[in-house]
């Protein structure tokens, strides 16, 4: 989002088989076969530079993610597609880090932001406004349309920015399977207010709906020149931790396209697991943090909660769907990515 409107290191021996649980027919194969060498990278989804409403260079946008134990950055610049084989040149390594080329695909409908991120675009995609008279839906629509059409795996973001996005809305694109469930910068309402639900709200009322949909954390960073300052969009707020047999962009993306990766503010998980019999969470404490883990199902029903670092819920078939949610004692957050079930 345009900055005038308005951590944690990667979690190891984590395991991850969405396997036996009914898949909805929009989602990609559940994961990986048995025994294929896997990894989590952690990584941002969207990030800004002075290529367009950034405080910062690329060069020092990369620098700062590369220092931090960040694994993967995609460059998402409003309307502005970035050159990035210059900075793998100078800050890539083999599975190590890597920067990603993307867009922020920046659009209105009467008066309303309409904001999609393209994912490893291959190039421009370019406001996607239309007519005077196009709806929401028409442009959120053509955003992903047009990032498919340029190669790349599209991302709606903010819904609540400007209060632009109602479920309605969301639930009528097709060809889309992520959304944010968290961004950082601290003016896209991510909890809603007055009427307009949070985004997790949002996120149960559409996979009710029979919708898969899986939730991303991301910074949405345009300011680094004012570190600590919660009143700026910074770094370091959220992220995913992807898994992937390997750090290329292909890969990271069709992983969060099936829904191998978790969205943290902060909590980082030792495994996660779901079989055909149930869901498996174990965080990896730090400090002296306290866990609440929650299994959530159909109309944000919490189906199962546990104070402690780990928890199992053993499916019944009648939930319509579960997904799992860590709560840390300080206000830290993990999001597991929802399975839909039946009998």
């Amino acid at each position: 989002m345009h900055r005038n409107a308005a951590r944690a290191v990667v979690a190891a021996a984590l395991g991850l088989c969405l396997a036996g649980a009914t898949i909805d027919s929009r989602s990609q194969s559940a994961g990986p076969q048995a025994g294929a060498s896997m990894r989590w990278y952690k990584g941002n989804t969207h990030t800004h530079t002075l290529n367009s409403d950034g405080d910062s260079t690329p060069d020092d946008v990369v620098r700062w993610y590369r220092e931090h134990g960040y694994q993967f950055l995609v460059l998402t610049d409003h309307n502005f597609h970035t050159n990035v084989d210059g900075l793998n040149a100078l800050h890539a390594a083999d599975d190590q880090f890597l920067v990603i080329r993307g867009e922020e695909v920046t659009s209105t409908s009467k008066g309303k932001p309409v904001h999609v991120n393209g994912l490893d675009t291959n190039r421009r995609v370019g406001a996607q406004t239309g007519a005077p008279d196009s709806t929401i839906v028409d442009v959120l629509q053509r955003s992903v349309d047009a990032v498919r059409a340029a190669s790349g795996v599209p991302t709606i973001n903010h819904p609540n920015f400007g209060w632009a996005l109602t479920i309605d809305d969301m639930r009528q694109v097709r060809n889309n399977k992520l959304f944010e469930i968290f961004n950082g910068h601290p003016e896209v309402n991510n909890v809603g207010g007055g009427n307009v639900p949070g985004l997790e709200e949002i996120w149960d009322r559409l996979l009710s709906s029979g919708m898969l949909l899986y939730g991303v954390a991301v910074d949405d960073a345009h300011v680094f020149k004012k570190p600590g300052d919660p009143a700026v969009a910074g770094p370091g707020r959220g992220w995913v931790m992807v898994r992937s047999d390997r750090l290329e962009p292909r890969a990271l993306l069709a992983s969060m396209e099936r829904g191998d990766f978790y969205a943290s503010t902060g909590v980082a998980l030792d495994s996660f697991e779901a079989t055909a019999k149930g869901m498996t969470v174990k965080v990896k404490p730090q400090g002296t943090s306290k866990y609440r883990i929650q299994f959530i199902g159909r109309g944000g029903r919490v189906l199962s909660e546990v104070a402690d670092s780990s928890a199992t819920y053993a499916f019944t078939g009648d939930e319509g769907y579960v997904r799992a949610k860590v709560l840390e004692s300080n206000g830290r957050l993990a999001w597991g990515q929802p399975v839909l079930t039946s009998r």
